[in-house]
C-alpha cells in the first residue's frame, strides 16, 4: 500500500472511531435519574467548583470527551451509569428514589456531605450495587439488605443492628445511635465478613464469644460503646488481625484467649474496668506488635518479656496499678494511677480476691 493510501486509511479509521465514540447516548432512564438526583439537592449548596455544577444536561453524561460538562461524579460503561461518586462539597439535600433507575450502578459514594432523610428502599433492589458509602451525612432509616461494602458511619441510625446482607464483606456503622446487644441472628451466615466498624454507638451487654469466630473476620472496632463484658473462645483457625474494644465499661480480667488467635497483631482494651494481672501469654505472642491496656486497674509486675528487647511491641500500659513499669519503655511512658485510687478499686487491698 502506498504512503498516500495508508494515510487515507488511517484518517478513515480515526473518523469511524470518533464517530463511534461520539455516538454514545446515555440511556434515557439513566439521564432522568441523574436529573432527579441533582434536583433533590439545594442549588445554593452547589458551588461552581463542584462536580454537580458541571452536570449540564445539554450534554450527554456518558459521551466523551467530557471536557466542560460532567467532569466528575459519574462513571459510565458504554451508555450506562455505573458509579455515582460525589466530591465532599457539603451538598444539602435528600437522596432521590429515582436513583434506583440506574440499574447498572456498582458504586454509590456520597461521603462527607449533608444529605438527610430516609435511605430510599428502592436502592435495596439495585441488582449490581456492591458498594454503598453514605458516611458523614444525616441519613436515617433501615440498613440495606444486599451490599458487599456498606458504610453508613456518622448518620442518624437508631435501634439494634438488624439482620445483615449475607454477602457483606465490609460493614461500617460508626458514629450512629445504635443500641442493644450483639445478636447472633444479625450476623448469622456472614461467612465473607472481614471488617466490622461499630465504634461510637450505644451498644451494650457482653460481647459474645461467637462474634470473634466469624470465619473471615480480620478487623473489629467496637470502641466507645457501653459494653460491660467480653467473652473470648479459642479459635480452631482465625484471620483476626486487629481488635479495638477501648473506651467501654468492660469488667473482669484481660481475656487470655486473645493470645490463641494466630494472626492477631493489634489489641486495644484501653479505658475499661479491667482488673488483675496482664496475661503472660500476651508477651509470648510473636505476632502481637501493638498492645494498649492503659486506663484500667491492672496490678502486679508487667511481663518482663515486653522489655527484654526480644520483642518489638508498641502501645501503652500506663494509667493502671502496675508495679515497676520501666519508664524507659514506650509502654510505660504514661504514669500509673495513684495508690489511693488503686486501693479504692480493690476495696483497700492491693490485689483482687482470689
Amino acid at each position: 500500500m502506498s504512503a498516500a493510501g495508508a494515510s487515507f486509511l488511517f484518517l478513515l479509521l480515526s473518523t469511524v472511531a470518533a464517530a463511534s465514540s461520539s455516538s454514545i447516548t446515555t440511556l434515557s432512564s439513566d439521564i432522568a435519574a441523574l436529573k432527579a438526583f441533582k434536583s433533590s439537592i439545594k442549588p445554593t449548596t452547589i458551588p461552581s467548583y463542584t462536580c454537580l455544577h458541571s452536570w449540564d444536561f445539554t450534554s450527554d453524561p456518558c459521551s466523551p470527551p467530557r471536557v466542560t460538562h460532567f467532569l466528575c461524579g459519574v462513571t459510565c460503561s458504554g451508555n450506562r451509569v455505573t458509579q455515582l461518586t460525589l466530591d465532599p462539597a457539603g451538598y444539602v439535600g435528600t437522596l432521590s428514589p429515582l436513583v434506583s433507575q440506574l440499574t447498572q450502578l456498582i458504586t454509590i459514594d456520597l461521603t462527607d456531605n449533608k444529605f438527610s432523610g430516609q435511605i430510599p428502599s428502592s436502592l435495596f433492589f439495585l441488582p449490581n450495587l456492591q458498594t454503598l458509602n453514605l458516611g458523614s451525612n444525616s441519613f436515617s432509616g433501615v440498613i440495606p439488605p444486599q451490599l458487599t461494602r456498606l458504610d453508613l458511619s456518622f448518620n442518624k441510625l437508631t435501634g439494634p443492628i438488624p439482620g445483615l446482607p449475607k454477602n457483606i464483606i465490609q460493614l461500617a456503622l460508626k458514629g450512629n445511635s445504635l443500641s442493644g446487644y450483639l445478636q447472633k441472628q444479625s450476623f448469622q451466615g456472614l461467612t465473607q465478613l472481614e471488617t466490622v466498624e461499630l465504634s461510637e454507638n450505644s451498644l451494650a451487654g457482653t460481647i459474645p464469644g461467637w462474634f470473634f469466630l466469624i470465619p473471615s473476620l480480620q478487623q473489629v472496632n467496637l470502641a466507645k460503646n457501653s459494653f460491660t463484658g467480653v467473652e473470648i473462645f479459642k479459635p480452631i483457625d482465625s484471620d483476626l488481625v486487629a481488635v479495638d474494644l477501648g473506651f467501654n465499661r468492660i469488667t473482669g480480667y484481660p481475656p487470655t484467649n486473645f493470645s490463641a488467635y494466630p494472626m492477631l497483631a493489634s489489641l486495644t482494651l484501653s479505658y475499661n474496668k479491667l482488673r488483675g494481672r496482664i496475661p503472660w501469654e500476651y508477651s509470648k505472642k510473636p505476632t502481637l506488635s501493638r498492645l494498649f491496656l492503659d486506663g484500667n486497674y491492672l496490678i502486679g509486675l508487667p511481663p518482663k518479656e515486653f522489655f527484654s528487647g526480644k520483642t518489638s511491641i508498641s502501645g501503652s500500659l500506663g494509667d493502671n496499678c502496675l508495679k515497676l513499669c520501666p519508664v524507659s519503655s514506650e509502654l510505660c511512658v504514661k504514669s500509673q494511677k495513684p495508690l489511693s485510687i488503686c486501693k479504692q478499686a480493690y476495696r483497700g487491698k492491693l490485689k483482687p480476691k482470689s
